[in-house]
C-alpha cells in the first residue's frame, strides 16, 4: 500500500507535469471507483490544473474548480503517460480505473490490481466533503506534530502502539509498512501499550517517526512514478523480509499474522529476544 512518503513523491511527481495543464478527458474506466456523483468527473474538463496536494494518504489533483481525490488502497497505483495511448481502455479488461487527459496529451491512469478493488475516487468541490479526508489528524511531518502532540495521542487511551501509528484518525499517513519500520528503529514491540511508555520513550518515537519518514521521501523525491515501489521495498529494514537476516543484531525477522494483514518484526531489537505469538486470538507478548 502507498503511504505518507510515495504519496507525497506521487503528488510532487504528478504537480510538476500537470502545472500549466488543463484537463481534456477523463474517463471512468472502474464506475465502482467512483464514490461520488455531483460534481460530475466531467466537470473536471475544461478546468485548469492548479496543484496536486496529499492529504494523509490521499492525492488531491485541484483545478480551479473541482477536486479529484484518490486514495489507492492496498493495490493502487498512478500510470503516467508523456503521451496517452489512443485507445479507450474498456470496463472490466484491465487494471485501470480511471484515465484522465491533458491538454497537450499526457496524462495519467489510476490502476488497481487483483480482484479486490478498494481504489477510491471522489469528486468534490472541497476535500474536506470527503469524511475519511475531513478526520485525518495530524500530519507527521507538519510543525504540528511534536512531541507533546504525539504524548497526548498516546495518552488518550491504552492500546498498542502499532494500531495508534495506523490509526488515520490520529496521525495521517502512515500504514502497515512504516509503522513496522519506525517500531523496528525505536526498538520496541509493535504490542507494546501506549500507555507503558514514558517520557523519554515518547520523545524518542517521535524523532524516529520524522527520521524514517523524512528519509523514506528525501529517497522517493524526484523518482519517477513507476520506480517508487521498488525504492520503497529496498528502504525496508523488517517489513515484508520474514525470515531474512535483521540488518541490524542478525536475527531472524519474524512475522505475525492477522486476517488481512502481517506485520514484521526483530525479536532480538524489539521484543527482547521473545517471538510474539502468531495467532490472533494468543495471549500476545508484550
Amino acid at each position: 500500500m502507498p503511504e505518507l512518503p510515495e504519496v507525497e513523491a506521487l503528488a510532487r511527481f504528478l504537480a510538476e507535469r500537470t502545472a500549466g495543464r488543463t484537463v481534456a478527458d477523463v474517463a471512468v474506466v472502474a464506475v465502482s471507483a467512483l464514490k461520488t456523483f455531483s460534481p460530475a468527473p466531467a466537470d473536471l474538463v475544461g478546468r485548469p490544473v492548479l496543484d496536486v496536494r496529499r492529504h494523509g494518504k490521499w492525492l488531491d489533483l485541484t483545478t480551479d474548480g473541482p477536486h479529484l481525490l484518490a486514495h489507492l488502497s492496498r493495490a493502487g497505483w498512478v500510470r503516467w503517460y508523456d503521451a496517452v495511448p489512443a485507445t479507450t481502455p474498456r470496463p472490466g479488461r484491465g487494471p485501470i480505473a480511471l484515465r484522465l487527459r491533458l491538454d497537450d496529451g499526457s496524462g495519467f491512469d489510476l490502476t488497481e490490481a487483483g480482484t479486490r478493488k478498494r481504489l477510491a475516487v471522489h469528486v468534490v468541490d472541497d476535500p474536506a466533503q470527503v469524511p475519511l479526508v475531513a478526520s485525518l489528524g495530524v500530519d507527521p511531518l507538519s510543525p504540528e506534530f511534536t512531541a507533546d502532540r504525539l504524548a497526548t495521542l498516546l495518552a488518550a487511551r491504552s492500546q498498542q502502539v502499532k494500531g495508534l501509528l495506523r490509526d488515520q484518525r490520529a496521525i495521517a499517513g502512515i500504514g502497515n509498512a512504516y509503522s513496522d519500520e519506525i517500531l523496528h528503529a525505536a526498538r520496541m514491540s509493535p504490542f507494546a501499550l501506549t500507555t507503558s511508555l514514558d517520557a523519554d520513550a515518547v520523545g524518542r518515537l517521535h524523532g524516529i517517526v520524522r527520521s524514517v519518514l523524512g528519509d523514506a521521501l528525501t529517497a522517493a523525491s524526484g523518482r519517477p512514478a513507476a520506480e517508487l515501489k521498488d525504492a520503497k521495498r529496498r528502504g525496508m529494514q523488517v517489513h515484508g523480509r520474514t525470515g531474512e537476516p535483521c540488518p541490524v543484531c542478525g536475527d531472524t525477522v519474524r512475522e505475525v499474522s492477522f486476517a488481512d494483514r502481517s506485520l514484521q518484526y526483530c525479536p532480538t531489537c524489539q521484543t527482547g529476544g521473545r517471538p510474539l505469538a502468531d495467532r490472533r486470538l494468543s495471549r500476545l507478548l508484550r
